[in-house]
């Protein structure tokens, strides 16, 4: 699970091969922001397909928008063009055939192989081709997830060694009684003290009458 619930970036742009370089370090830099290291590869990947088809393929003009979106566990990628004609998936790209080692320009083969599903679907005068990654936890919500089962294990455990105070209704007076201390293990019975007497006590208590002393002489 991520830190925050929705994430989302858009740029508009016209799909030369200056600003698809560009685009590729920005969404570079916002997964790498999101904490979504591990995407990073697999989306600048499949965006740039995306960036290239518009740029080989798009009419009338190249002007599209990229949109980011992460979504709980899901990042989405899309680009959206003013192009209606739907591309076909599984096309090859006459203009690689002159480079049988092309790192782009394979379209939706590629997007297909690197994500977790892609589609196409019409879009005012346009279309809008996207792919979706699973994005993996965010480590600093499972630090804290850990952090929260630690405290409330030690939670539990005094409540269970110390018992549960019963409750007191609001406005209800409580009489004094003794209090009783948790027992420990291992300890023996606690013998009950001798009363203390208070100092009024010892003064009020009878005087014992002293002995009698005999004058005389000696002889």
């Amino acid at each position: 699970m991520i830190s925050e619930p929705s994430r989302y970036y858009a740029v508009e742009l016209h799909a030369l091969p200056s600003r698809i370089g560009q685009v590729r370090r920005i969404v570079s830099a916002h997964l790498r922001h999101w904490h979504l290291d591990a995407l990073v590869d697999p989306a600048v990947l499949g965006v740039t397909e995306l960036l290239t088809n518009v740029h080989r393929h798009a009419r009338p003009d190249k002007r599209c928008t990229v949109e980011v979106e992460l979504l709980l566990d899901r990042l989405t990628v899309s680009v959206r063009d003013h192009d209606p004609r739907m591309p076909e998936a599984g096309a090859r790209d006459p203009l690689d055939a002159y480079d049988e080692l092309a790192t782009s320009g394979r379209g939706l083969a590629i997007v297909g192989a690197v994500s977790e599903s892609w589609g196409v679907r019409p879009c005012g005068t346009g279309k809008i081709v996207w792919f979706t990654l699973a994005a993996p936890p965010d480590p600093h919500d499972t630090v804290e997830r850990c952090r929260d089962v630690v405290f409330g294990a030690v939670a539990e455990s005094l409540a269970s060694a110390y018992g549960t105070a019963p409750a007191v209704p609001v406005g209800a007076s409580v009489a004094p009684g003794p209090v009783s201390a948790p027992a420990v293990a291992g300890a023996g019975p606690v013998r009950a003290a001798g009363p203390v007497s208070s100092r009024e006590d010892r003064f009020s208590r009878p005087v014992r009458p002293a002995r009698p002393v005999l004058a005389g002489r000696t002889d």
